[in-house]
């Protein structure tokens, strides 16, 4: 079956980093449109970072330029890279995982209703 394990998510101060990582398997990674989600305390999930299985991301208005996505298809591995944290950075991180598409990866964080999620790490940044 499928599963998106995520990991690296803990506590940082305002301005520190974390490497978030998710673990794939059930499915064929490599076709896959792959994506970091997260949610906020009292809002709605929200793209973060996605990337697809040609290698071009998207970023969301908030975290480009501070956040990176990455995808490693020999470990069926997905990575987020995040540097110059803020308060607001403060979440619960999903992976996601979504089919093959016409879509381009832009759009494909604008949406939700992806295929596969992980259960979730939260992030805390304290000020």
């Amino acid at each position: 079956q499928v599963q998106l394990v995520e990991s690296g998510g803990g506590s940082v101060q305002n301005g520190g980093s974390l490497r978030l990582s998710c673990a794939a398997s059930g499915f064929t990674y490599s076709d896959y449109y792959m994506g970091w989600f997260r949610q906020r305390p009292g809002k709605e999930r929200e793209g973060v970072a996605a990337i697809g299985p040609d290698g071009k991301t998207a970023y969301g208005y908030s975290v480009k330029g501070r956040f990176t996505i990455t995808r490693d298809n020999n470990r069926n591995a997905l990575y987020l890279e995040m540097t110059s944290l803020k308060p607001e950075d403060t979440a619960i991180y999903y992976c996601a995982a979504d089919r093959p598409s016409a879509l381009p990866v832009q759009l494909k964080l604008l949406t939700t209703t992806w295929d596969y999620w992980g259960q979730g790490t939260q992030v805390t940044v304290s000020s």
